[in-house]
């Protein structure tokens, strides 16, 4: 086994935790970060923040759909990190150590990703009930 054979699962899990994070970052720009601009009195910041950066508002609008696409690629990395989390690492101490790191670092990604999603959901669905 080549050493890109034995990195080729690990570099796919990490790539698609890195995907989930990007997604689940979403959640919190779309609602964390006007909830939180807007209780500390930075309304007028907010605006020029949307004025520069309309999307935000898209993204606000949509925030069902932005939180199940986070939630879908959610369960799919967590999936595939649970499949890897038993696949052997190469017998080479250098690639047994750069595996271990990959594997740790693409589970360190998964709940940082999962951290985001549901801080941003708080936001988005929980607070909004609760005024």
């Amino acid at each position: 086994m080549t050493e890109a054979d034995a990195r080729a699962p690990l570099k796919r899990n990490l790539g698609v935790a890195m995907l989930t994070l990007l997604a689940s970052s979403g959640t919190l720009v779309c609602c964390v970060l006007p909830a939180v601009m807007v209780a500390v009195g930075a309304g007028a910041a907010l605006a020029g923040l949307v004025t520069a950066v309309p999307q935000l508002v898209w993204l606000s609008e949509h925030k069902a759909g932005v939180f199940g696409l986070a939630s879908v690629l959610l369960a799919l990395s967590g999936g595939l990190l649970w499949r890897a989390r038993r696949l052997p690492c190469p017998s080479d101490p250098a690639l047994a150590r750069a595996c271990t790191r990959l594997r740790m670092g693409s589970i360190v990604l998964w709940w940082v990703a999962l951290i985001c999603m549901l801080v941003g959901a708080t936001f988005a669905f929980v607070l909004p009930r609760l005024a």
